[in-house]
This record gives C-alpha cells, sequence and structure tokens, in this order.
C-alpha cells in the first residue's frame, strides 16, 4: 500500500478478501466520543470499539478506520465501509497526496487536522490493498447501524444510551 492509501498490488487477489464497517460518535464535538468497527470475513464477524473522554467526532472516525486495520492479522483486500465524507474523500479524491506534497498544510495553508491519527492510518495502510466506500449513515445498512450502535454504546459514561453522531 502507497503512502496515500492506493494499493501497489491491486490485482493480488490471493489476499483474503474482508469488508469493515466503521463509525466514530461524540457526544459533544469536542466531547467524550467513542469509535467501533464491524470486521466480517466470509462467516465471520469481529467487532471492535473504544472511546475516548475528550476527543472529536472526526478523531473517533479516523481511530475506527485505523484499530479496524491493527486487527487484521495478515495483508488483506478490504473494502472499508464509512459514512465519514472526512476519511472517505481523504483517499478518493486525494487530498491525503494533497496534503503530503503541502507538508501537511490544507489548500488554504492551514496544519492538516488530526495528522497524528492520519499517518497512523496512512501506516497501517501499508499491508493492506484498501477500497474506500462511502455509506450514508443512518440509511438502513445493517453493518453501518451496528457500528454506529457500538460507537455511541463506547462513549464514556454513556452506559448504553445513545449519543450524538
Amino acid at each position: 500500500m502507497g503512502r496515500d492509501g492506493r494499493s501497489a498490488s491491486a490485482g493480488d487477489d490471493r489476499r483474503p478478501a474482508v469488508d469493515i464497517y466503521t463509525d466514530g460518535a461524540c457526544r459533544g464535538n469536542p466531547g467524550p466520543g467513542g469509535w467501533a468497527a464491524v470486521l466480517l470475513f466470509g462467516e465471520h464477524r469481529r467487532e471492535l470499539s473504544g472511546g475516548e473522554s475528550h476527543t472529536t467526532n472526526q478523531r473517533m472516525e479516523l481511530t475506527a478506520a485505523i484499530e479496524s486495520l491493527k486487527a487484521l492479522k495478515r495483508p488483506c483486500r478490504v473494502r472499508m465501509h464509512s459514512d465519514s465524507a472526512y476519511v472517505v474523500n481523504a483517499f478518493r479524491l486525494g487530498w491525503v497526496r494533497r496534503w503530503q506534497a503541502n507538508g501537511w498544510r490544507t489548500a488554504a495553508g492551514k496544519p492538516v487536522d488530526n495528522q497524528d491519527l492520519w499517518l497512523q492510518l496512512l501506516d497501517v495502510l501499508r499491508s493492506h490493498q484498501v477500497e474506500w466506500v462511502k455509506v450514508a449513515g443512518h440509511s438502513g445498512d445493517p453493518w453501518n447501524e451496528r457500528a454506529d450502535q457500538l460507537a455511541r454504546a463506547a462513549i464514556p459514561g454513556e452506559q448504553g444510551q445513545l449519543g450524538e453522531s
């Protein structure tokens, strides 16, 4: 995987195919937040989640992608499903490549938010072939809805209550 999130070997079909659904949620933005991922491989399903006491929704979206890829035991072909335009468009529209070329500055010359997490995500992407799939949030996709449920439940202090996402 190149540092821009594109695969160096897109035709390698020997890697296991995994679908991952991620979501982040925050109560207040910033505020306490949670992240979650549902990993699907054949008939197997694994659910991951976690939270932070002070964060932003964007940081939780990025953390969900990072932690889900870290959970993979070997290089995989991944379809990463997210309702976060921020995360998906960073790769599909080439924002990450431009940020890198501009010394991690936006087109407006401002520092890129969450650079620490973008660098972590680029690092874990290296061994995987990832296709970024934008899904509509709260549109009835059962795995996206499950990731949303897990992320909201992972918000510290929520104790099963629903938070904003």
